[in-house]
């Protein structure tokens, strides 16, 4: 659950809470009631699922940037 302060945007929120803006998409689906705020007033709660972490694949990385095992 996450309270909103005075000009939060859905990707302000995702940001601060998931550290990636673009997981706005995931608070927009949680919260269908608040789909159409653009910036929130104070004292709004928004639900705030998990989302499953990043996994950085090695192989997607320049050669430079694998480890060397």
């Amino acid at each position: 659950m996450y309270q909103t302060i005075q000009g939060d945007t859905f990707d302000k929120i995702a940001k601060k809470i998931y550290d990636d803006e673009f997981l706005m998409d995931v608070l927009i689906k949680a919260n269908p009631e608040h789909s159409r705020t653009v910036i929130f007033p104070a004292g709004v709660s928004l639900n705030t699922p998990s989302v499953p972490s990043k996994k950085v694949s090695t192989q997607n990385l320049p050669p430079w940037k694998r480890s060397k095992s």
